[in-house]
């Protein structure tokens, strides 16, 4: 029977001098143990998606919480049958993800998060601890959405994260007296937007911790509708973590895999890329 491949994602807000420097050593210890993938070394942290043997991972783990740097760096896993990624790729840029405004700086703290738990209750009861009306909003791009996101979601419709400080801007009103929990796949991005959203004044905002996988590792798929999109080869996870299934097309009933879903004809309905 083959051995399951293990998919991690991580990233943490830590400030890295020396990017170029750090970079052949994440290839070279990714290369020696046969990982693929994608690491990215910013001056304002790290963040990869890694797949490999059970082994493997186990040994980059060790070695990635040996620098004290990233000695609590959190861990989210995942399995597939197969391996998702082609090549292993370490990139040096300027952001985490870019938002073109100022760097996030980790030494000033992070952003209030709200645990899968906690967030569930907040849902289930419909009010956050202070009896305030908790408002889920998506700072994902829109393709991300349509494969799915929380019930009663806000979702502005961006096509990349750097249009999200504007158009939070626009909305500022419609969010005010509300407990704002922004979300995103891992966390990346909605801890960068919550630390943007309290630089510019907003008062109660969290970030749910870890992203949507970490919710569906701890609370599995309530109040989420949908599968969660994710950058590689399986193109969406299940609740369970799992791979998402193909469905059949109504019109000519050919299977048709969770990228193809993605298609704009199929999304409207009208056709799938096999008609």
């Amino acid at each position: 029977m083959q051995s399951p491949i293990i998919n991690i994602a991580a990233y943490k807000f830590i400030s890295i001098d020396d990017t170029a420097a750090d970079k052949p050593r994440f290839l070279d210890q990714c290369n020696a143990l046969a990982l693929k993938g994608t690491i990215l070394l910013t001056p304002e942290g790290i963040n990869l998606f890694l797949a490999g043997t059970r082994t493997a991972i186990d040994v980059f783990v060790l070695w990635l919480r040996a620098d004290a740097r990233f000695a609590d760096i959190e861990i989210k896993e995942s399995a597939s049958t197969e391996q998702p990624f082609n090549k292993i790729l370490v990139k040096l840029k300027a952001e985490i993800i870019t938002m073109k405004m100022p760097l996030i700086q980790p030494e000033k703290g992070r952003a209030p998060s709200v645990l899968p738990t906690t967030l569930k209750r907040w849902l289930d009861q419909g009010h956050d601890d202070a009896g305030k009306p908790v408002v889920m909003l998506d700072t994902r791009n829109a393709f991300e959405v349509d494969v799915g996101t929380f019930d009663q979601t806000i979702d502005y419709r961006i096509d990349k994260f750097s249009e999200f400080p504007a158009v939070v801007a626009s909305h500022r009103e419609a969010l005010a007296g509300k407990t704002i929990v922004t979300f995103c796949t891992g966390g990346i991005r909605c801890e960068k937007a919550a630390i943007h959203m309290q630089e510019v004044g907003f008062d109660s905002v969290y970030q749910l911790d870890g992203g949507i996988l970490k919710y569906f590792e701890e609370v599995g798929g309530a109040h989420y509708h949908g599968d969660c999109f994710v950058f590689d080869q399986r193109t969406a996870l299940n609740a369970q973590l799992a791979p998402s299934l193909p469905v059949q097309c109504p019109a000519c009933t050919a299977q048709v895999s969770p990228r193809e879903q993605l298609s704009a004809e199929f999304v409207a309905g009208e056709r799938c890329p096999h008609c």
